[in-house]
């Protein structure tokens, strides 16, 4: 197996819900891609039925990817960041 492809971790939604990268309209998003992020930090909310979900970071590393567009519904399971660990 790839070393690289090793490190990555996909981040994947627990439940469907619509995706939000920021915690309010005015405010900047959570993270962005090249972000350093830490285990169980919060990288975007997910909203079903008005309750507000946090996605959190299963690990410490850089977020490579984000591809789950702000205030767009996601499905369960649906791919939503990939995240490069660092040693």
């Amino acid at each position: 197996m790839d070393q690289q492809a090793a490190k990555r971790v996909e981040v994947r939604a627990p439940m469907s819900g619509i995706f939000y990268r920021k915690p309010a309209p005015d405010q900047p998003p959570f993270v962005e891609v090249g972000d350093k992020v830490k285990k169980k930090q919060v990288l975007a909310l997910l909203e079903t039925m008005k309750v507000f979900q946090k996605v959190k970071s299963p690990a410490d590393g850089r977020i490579v990817e984000i591809i789950a567009q702000n205030e767009s519904p996601v499905k369960d399971n649906d791919l939503m960041f990939v995240i490069q660990q660092e040693d």
